[in-house]
Parts: C-alpha cells; structure tokens; sequence
C-alpha cells in the first residue's frame, strides 16, 4: 500500500499487570473496559430512541472524563518512580508522546491536568494537597472534563499574590462549582469578573496611567479605500459605546447591504417588529460588522444633532450598578448594564452628569421599591431588573443587561402578572428556550426556603440535567457569591478550629475521653 503505513493499536503483553502486587485486579479491570468498549463499538444503535442517544452521550462523557482522573494518577507514577528517565527519555512529556504515539500538546495538557488535579506525594510518601482540590473532586465524579481543569487553571495562575489563601481556596470552589454547569470558554468569562471583585485594582493601571495609554489612532487610508484603526479605550469610553451598539447592532438593524432593513434604533416606536424579525434572518454580518456599522449610523446622528455645536459631549447614557458600601468607601469595581466593568472613580465622575436612581432592596437582594416620583412603569421596573439582576437569568448566560428582554416567569397565557415580583431579564437566545414542546425550558420564582430565595429558577429539559434541579445564574452577582461563600467557609473554619480545641486541647466544656492531648 502506498502513500502511508496503516498503524495499529497500541501493543501490550495482557499477561504482565498478573505478575505485579495488585496487578491483577487493575488486569481484571482493564480486561472488563476493553471487552466493555468492544461490545459498545458492535454495538446496535440504530435500535436506540432520542432519548437513549442523549444518555448514552452523557453516561459515555462522564466515563471519559474519570478515565482522565485515572491517567493523572498514572502520570504521577511515572513522574516520582522516574520511569521516563530509566527509559531513556527526556521528560515526562516526551514519555508520553514516545509510549502513547500523541501529540506534544495533548501530552502537555495531561501533564499540566495532573500537576494541577492529581495527588502527589512528598518525601515521606504522604498525600500532598491538591492544587485545585474542588475541580478535582468535580472530574474525580465525572462533572467537568481536562478542558474545564485547563481554564481554572489558568484563572486560577491570574490571582495576585496578595489575595488571601481564604479567597484563593472559595475562588476555586466557585470555578469548581461553575464548571459542573457551563463550558470551558464560559468558564474563562466567569474567572475573568471573579478577578475583578478579588482585586480590583490588580494589574489594572491606575487613573494616571490608564490616561496616558488612551488612544485611537487613525491609520492611512489604503488604495482599497479602507482605513485601519487601533487604540485602547478607558473604562468610561467604553461604558459610553456600549449601549450605542446594543441598540443599533442588532441583527437585522441597520445593514447597508438590504434595503428593507429597519433604520435607526430597536427601540423606536414606529419600528415594525415583523419586518425586523425577516431582516435578521437574512443578516449574514459577523457581530464586528455590525458594531462598524452601527457606529456609522451613532456617529451620523450625533453629527445631524447639532449637539455637538451646542455642549461640551454626550449626555452619560450608560447605567451603572453600585452599592451604597461601594459609594462610601470609593473602592472597587460597578458594572454596567453592558456587561462592562468600571473603577469607582469613574464610574463616580460619570455619575456627575447622569440621573440618579434609587433603587431599594429587600434583605434577599429583591426590588421592592424604585424611588420615583411616578408609578412604576415599564422602564422603572426594567431599571430595578438591571440594578438586581445585572443580565440574563437563565444559568451560565452572560449577555448583559442591554441585550435583554423583560420575562414573565409565570407566562402570561398561563395567567402571569405584569409585575415586579413576576419579572425578570432574560436574552432573546434564552427567552425562546422557555416553552411547553420538547427541549422546553421552566422558571419559576425560588421559595422562601430556597438557597436563594426570590431569585429566578431555571429548570432545564432532561437531556440537558436528567434530575431537573432547578438552578440561578450567579453570572452577575458573583460579588455577592464570593462574599458568602468567604463567609461560610470562615464561620465553618472556625467551628472546626472550637472542636479540635474541645478534643485535643481540653477547654473547658470539652471531654477528657475525647482524645490523649499530642
């Protein structure tokens, strides 16, 4: 046969594990796997409904991913007996590649995964901790796979060294638990505000420097006619371009390239919704086009305006969220309805020429009141929802306040209430998954017995959580989250640290049979 060598599975003797101390239990074992995968490979499944295809998908991931927990195990083998240099290999990288036949950047994935999730031992043979001890313990049990392990890792490498080992090991937990849920790439999205609310004011330059770093530079013009353009933006530069692009960079909102496309802003009165809904159907722009062109459409108004002939700027248009605590002490990072996050002193400059709002809350974080002097109305309930929930409900969504809708979380053809306390944010993608036919999405307002209580659940269809727990999105309040969950782990410390001062050093209260003083 030409061209190329057909290679065949990797070669072992099948006998060999039989003369080992417990090798023939793991030959056991591995004799049972590979008649398992075998017959899965002869398998029938033609014969399987939808509903098995899902199972079988999912009970199939989760094998694959304790199977990666098996070779961390063996990966730290190999490294402490140094099985690799008495082969002749360089590293433990280069053993890999040499036994397995696999890449050099997978076999660097596996050994980064173990030195981060697997447990290795010291010098007296006892366990060490392990590096990221609750992503461990979620892909020991089959919840999260390598690629969740490689971003909380690198989250994990971005925290400062100031930040306290209490924050360091609740970070990790909340990445941990976050990555049951979402994807990998969402878990980068989800480190990357965690870090925000560890250190906000990190590696981030001050205000001096961010304001020397500042710029937009306009390069030539091409002989294609087109010109390129470069620069960083301040925080408060980009708060102000945010909400312009999500209302005028909507699919299907002002494209050059169709003529029955709906001009102007998504908000109008007079826009005709059906006509939009075609148009974005066709809109074949990536998300960078149409940012291009909506800024063309701001920059058009601005100019036909005449403001800028009669004031100094813009109006502030962005909305910012900030607690009363973050107000007093000026420290720290708000967000914005945009999903954007901005110092305190910028976002306190901002504030000088915006309206402000005060929105009051219950003890559980819930509207109960935006003082007004009018009735609550459409936009006055939307302006608590934004200071509340800060974007989209649904668990593991992102998308800011400003590409959100207003939900009923008891439908209004069931019956639901235009109301507070029957609202929530929720983005079209998201908005569309809650409905009655398979694949359908549930929510439902949390008990007052619920972790969290008065928050929006979210119930997923089978093939998604087979045991339907219902779930919320900690995406916007992961201030909050790390608060309580610092404070749960201290108040939990501190009662193990009474107890082992009851057993072990006998204050008063405490009994003498518990235990022989070290």
């Amino acid at each position: 046969m030409s061209g190329a060598e057909i290679v065949g599975p990797l070669h072992y003797d099948s006998n060999m594990l039989s003369n080992s101390v417990g090798g023939e239990i793991v030959e056991a074992r591995l004799t049972a796997l590979d008649t398992a995968v075998t017959g899965l490979l002869d398998d029938n499944l033609s014969g399987l409904s939808d509903d098995d295809i899902v199972e079988v998908l999912q009970r199939l991931e989760t094998s694959l991913r304790k199977t990666s927990v098996v070779g961390h195990r063996l990966v730290v083998e190999s490294t402490e007996r140094q099985i690799p240099g008495h082969l002749g290999c360089r590293s433990i990288n280069d053993f890999l590649i040499g036994t397995l036949r696999i890449s050099g950047a997978d076999a660097a994935r596996r050994v980064k995964g173990a030195k981060k999730a697997g447990v290795w031992h010291g010098a007296d043979g006892g366990d060490m901790p392990v590096e990221l001890p609750a992503t461990a313990a979620a892909q020991r049990s089959g919840a999260v796979g390598p690629d969740h392990v490689a971003a909380v890792a690198r989250v994990m490498r971005r925290v400062p060294r100031g930040v306290g080992f209490d924050e360091i090991t609740v970070a990790e937990k909340i990445l941990a638990d976050a990555a049951c849920s979402v994807t990998p790439e969402e878990v980068t999205k989800i480190g990357a505000h965690l870090l925000a609310y560890l250190n906000p004011d990190g590696d981030a330059p001050d205000e001096k420097e961010r304001t020397r770093r500042r710029g937009l530079r306009i390069g030539k013009q091409g002989t294609d006619l087109m010109t390129p353009i470069s620069g960083l933006l301040d925080p408060e530069t980009r708060a102000l371009l945010e909400p312009v692009l999500a209302k005028l960079a909507r699919p299907g909102m002002n494209n050059p390239d169709d003529p029955e496309s709906p001009r102007g802003d998504v908000e109008s009165e007079s826009l005709d919704r059906d006509a939009l809904a075609k148009a974005a159907a066709r809109d074949t722009r990536t998300a960078v086009q149409r940012n291009h062109d909506a800024l063309k459409v701001a920059l058009r108004q601005v100019l036909s305006s005449g403001v800028l002939g009669s004031h100094r700027g813009l109006p502030v248009t962005a909305i910012l969220t900030m607690s009363v605590t973050q107000l007093e002490e000026e420290t720290g990072v708000v967000s914005t309805a945009s999903g954007g996050l901005v110092p305190i002193r910028d976002a306190l400059r901002m504030a000088e020429k915006a309206h402000p709002v005060l929105a009051v809350f219950d003890h559980r974080g819930r509207p109960l009141h935006l003082g007004r002097a009018k009735r609550l109305a459409s936009a006055d309930q939307r302006l608590a929802l934004i200071a509340a929930s800060g974007g989209c409900t649904r668990p593991g969504c992102d998308a800011p306040a400003t590409l959100t809708a207003v939900h009923h979380i008891t439908e209004w053809r069931d019956g639901g209430l235009t109301d507070i306390t029957n609202e929530d944010l929720a983005c079209d993608a998201c908005h569309a998954l809650v409905h009655d036919g398979p694949g359908g999405w549930e929510t439902r307002v949390a008990a007052a017995s619920a972790e969290h209580p008065g928050r929006t659940e979210w119930i997923a269809p089978p093939h998604i959580d087979p045991e339907q727990k219902p779930r919320v999105n900690h995406r916007h309040h992961l201030g909050d989250l790390l608060s309580a969950a610092l404070a749960h782990y201290r108040a939990r410390r501190e009662t193990e640290l009474r107890e082992y001062r009851r057993r072990w050093l006998r204050e008063p209260g405490g009994d003498a049979n518990d235990g022989e003083a070290p």
